[in-house]
């Protein structure tokens, strides 16, 4: 186990709303025993107006939100990340760069809440579920006794985790591009 917070990021498509709201969950849920970061595969380069309003009237201060790239935590000088979770489909089903530390990575797919349609009212409860799913699973994941946990029993309990109900489907993790060319899975064990 890391002498230090559990560093953890959250992936998605355009990190504009899913990711965001994991990032500030796991942040304050996982305070001292998490660092949590978000990114994108294809940044939207703005938070989706509707995660802020929803961040902040659940008291959050929005002021770390901001999309940015996943190449942002691929380089040698960034933090060596402890966990990957995407959490939208299209970003679970791409090749992912390769992550310094070798992450344990799983899927915890849920429906983009940027993707409603309908009245304003509709568009809020469609995020206010997302950050209900969301927060769920993460808190499902903090209380995991990470120290006792072998590797393979704690990728299957994130894969558990990811699987609860209103998920997307999807049970493995982050592609890396050595998956791509016959290599080992990004961050799962061997």
């Amino acid at each position: 186990m890391p002498d230090r917070p559990f560093n953890v990021l959250f992936l998605c498509t355009g990190n504009s709303a899913r990711s965001i709201l994991a990032e500030a969950i796991l942040n304050r849920a996982g305070e001292g025993r998490f660092k949590a970061h978000s990114a994108g595969s294809r940044p939207k380069g703005a938070v989706h107006p509707m995660t802020l309003q929803v961040l902040a009237e659940l008291g959050y201060d929005t002021v770390f939100a901001r999309s940015k790239s996943w190449e942002e935590f691929a380089g040698p000088a960034t933090p060596p990340m402890d966990f990957v979770f995407t959490v939208c489909d299209d970003a679970a089903g791409e090749a992912c760069p390769v992550w310094p530390g070798h992450p344990v990575t799983a899927h915890w797919g849920i429906p983009d809440p940027a993707a409603a349609d309908g009245t304003p009212a509709e568009v809020g409860a469609a995020f206010a579920e997302a950050y209900r799913m969301l927060e769920r699973r993460i808190l499902a994941f903090v209380n995991l006794p990470l120290a006792g946990i072998e590797r393979l029993a704690l990728q299957q309990r994130l894969r558990a985790i990811g699987a609860m109900p209103g998920g997307t489907g999807g049970t493995g993790g982050p592609r890396t591009a050595a998956d791509t060319e016959g290599g080992e899975a990004g961050g799962e064990a061997p």
